[in-house]
């Protein structure tokens, strides 16, 4: 929280469509990729200028631009204007701390999503996902290098599927149909993690297991808070009206809508069991106390009475005849032990041990 309200503090006194990069330089260098297509042809160049990009606003097939790196305000402010593209749109997308929301311009529309990565020892690694979609062209933006495009691109590449022969509005459809079926593999590493953590406080729960449940906690919170208002966008994307979006592509996007809400619960369900898993933490620990407990009270008693004995054969009376007794010592010995074991059956028969 503190570390959000740090990084918008750059923006205040700004006026509306200042164009600032909200968020942390991943990539050194910026770069430009071009992949046009259609059912007969397919190209990708790689590393290329705004100027290079231009003319693929006008493409005859569909032309996906996609940049990698955020920090470059001048690249992102040329390739916006040479595309027509808002500056308040722009701003939205250099805010790499803003909601996923999508919203119509008048021949494009703005979608911004965040792209999930899971990394054995961080958790889950958000990264903000842009993109612009035009009547033949997309235009993508990410904060660096790496994503869970490969099987589109894979598929552009090779005519497989229905991909190649639809519009810009299908692909868009592919690329967040991507970034959903990553939020599966993401919530099934955690599920599997979750399950090894149960057994852990069943058997044996430390302090290490406290902080992996909160450490759970937070990183569904953060899945929670990214995959939330992915439903509003999939929903504001089967209404659009202004027709970059085809009415065939309007069926997978109900499938794509299905897919959202059942990430959603599964990560509803997945916060129930942390917060069971909490409570199982809690019973484990007061279950683990109650047993040393019961050992030492179990001591305690055992040596109450000894502690009698020897109390009443360590007081300074003249007149005890005991103490003039051959056999007193061991007497007393043996008293002690026949008490202990007397306790300690009557113990097992009340079930206390």
């Amino acid at each position: 929280m503190f570390r959000f309200h740090q990084i918008r503090a750059g923006k205040v006194g700004l006026p509306p469509g200042s164009l600032i990069h909200v968020g942390d330089q991943k990539i050194e260098r910026p770069e430009l990729t071009v992949i046009d297509y259609d059912e007969a042809h397919f190209e990708r160049h790689d590393d290329v200028s705004v100027e290079a990009c231009a003319p693929y606003r006008m493409s005859d097939g569909v032309s996906w631009i996609n940049l990698y790196g955020l920090n470059d305000i001048g690249l992102i402010e040329q390739l916006g204007a040479s595309f027509g593209i808002h500056q308040l749109a722009l701003e939205d997308i250099l805010d790499t701390v803003h909601r996923p929301k999508f919203e119509e311009f008048d021949d494009y529309v703005v979608i911004i999503l965040k792209m999930l990565a899971y990394d054995e020892e961080e958790g889950v690694i958000a990264e903000q996902f842009s993109f612009v979609l035009g009547p033949k062209y997309v235009l993508s933006f990410q904060e660096k290098r790496g994503d869970v495009f490969s099987g589109v691109r894979t598929r552009l590449q090779k005519k497989s599927g229905r991909i190649r022969g639809r519009g810009a509005d299908y692909l868009v459809y592919a690329l967040i149909d991507s970034v959903v079926d990553n939020y599966f593999h993401i919530l099934e590493k955690i599920g599997d993690q979750l399950t090894d953590l149960e057994q852990e406080l069943i058997g044996e729960p430390t302090q290490e297991s406290l902080n992996r449940i909160y450490h759970f906690k937070n990183q569904l919170l953060l899945l929670r808070k990214s995959i939330w208002p992915l439903r509003e966008v999939v929903s504001e994307m089967q209404k659009e009206e202004s027709g970059l979006i085809d009415p065939s592509t309007r069926m997978f996007l109900r499938d794509l809508y299905d897919h959202s809400i059942q990430v959603m619960d599964t990560v509803e369900i997945f916060r129930d069991s942390v917060s069971g898993l909490l409570d199982l933490y809690m019973s484990s620990v007061s279950n683990r106390m109650n047993e040393v407990m019961k050992v030492l009270t179990i001591m305690a008693s055992i040596f109450i009475p000894l502690t009698f004995i020897a109390g009443i054969y360590g007081m300074n009376f003249e007149y005890m005849p005991e103490l003039k007794w051959r056999w007193a010592y061991p007497a007393v010995w043996m008293l002690m032990g026949a008490t202990v074991v007397g306790m300690l059956i009557y113990f097992k028969k009340k079930r206390w041990l």
